[in-house]
This record gives structure tokens, sequence and C-alpha cells, in this order.
């Protein structure tokens, strides 16, 4: 019987990089979703939003790590400040999940899935209280340099 031929191992190589890459997992992923949170704070404070909290939810919500939470000054700035943080998130390669707001525009939520943020008007946020149901969430100093350091508030 004749011997089984074997593969070349050439073009067993030339099949591997044909594939596409994978998407970021793990550390790296974390990273850039650590990166993207504190930068899109740095954002929404340049652009004149409110009370930023930004809380670190790992462990403590089985659908998000990171909550950041602003205060806005009307429906059109909060509806603005929401383009250039999707515009942020495509420049880390995040891609929205969905988006929500209420009848009333006094409230927008951006889903990336790893980190969500919620666009508030002040009676909105006063009647929500989102920062009172995370309070056993760190908030995240997100205006230190190199990505936020957790700091126990």
């Amino acid at each position: 019987m004749p011997p089984e031929p074997r593969e070349d191992p050439t073009a067993a190589a030339l099949h591997l990089t044909d594939r596409p890459k994978p998407a970021p997992t793990g550390s790296e992923r974390e990273q850039t979703v650590r990166k993207f949170i504190v930068e899109a704070a740095k954002l929404l404070a340049g652009l004149h939003c409110e009370d930023l909290v930004l809380l670190d939810v790992r462990g403590l919500s089985d659908l998000t790590d990171y909550i950041l939470i602003a205060t806005g000054t009307s429906d059109r700035q909060i509806k603005g400040v929401a383009g250039q943080v999707s515009d942020l998130a495509l420049e880390y390669g995040l891609d929205r999940f969905g988006s929500e707001r209420d009848a009333d525009s006094t409230w927008l939520v951006l889903d990336y899935v790893d980190t969500i943020v919620h666009l508030f008007e002040p009676m909105a946020r006063a009647h929500y209280d989102l920062e009172m149901l995370w309070g056993d969430a760190p908030k995240i100093n997100w205006r230190k340099d190199g990505g936020g350091e957790e700091q126990a508030e």
C-alpha cells in the first residue's frame, strides 16, 4: 500500500495567513476598554458636562465592567456629546451595542457592552440616582494620567 501523501508545511502556513485576525481578547481588550472609558470621561469634561463619575463595576455587574455617568446642560448638548463619544469609541475599535433615550431626551444611554455611558439632564440624574444604586462600586480617578487609578471613596 502506498504511503499517504503528506501535507506541505509551507502550504499549511500560507493558509494560516489567510485567516482574519481575531478581535482583541483578554487583557488586551480590557486595556483598550479602560483607556477608552478614561478618555471618554476626559472628553465629556472638555465638552462642559458636569459631575462626572466613573465606576468600576467589575465583579458587581454581569452586564458591564465600567459605568460613566455625566450631567449635560440640555438635550441638544447631550445628543452632541453622545455623537462625539461614539466617534471616540470607533477610534478604539469598539462597536456600540445600542443606545436609548427617554421621550423627553433627559437621559441618553450608550452601551458598548464592556462599558455603559449615561448622559443625564440634572433633574433626571437626581431622580434615577445611579451613584446610589452602584454605591459599592469603586470610583476611578479619571483625571490622573496613565489610564486612571482606582480610588477608594
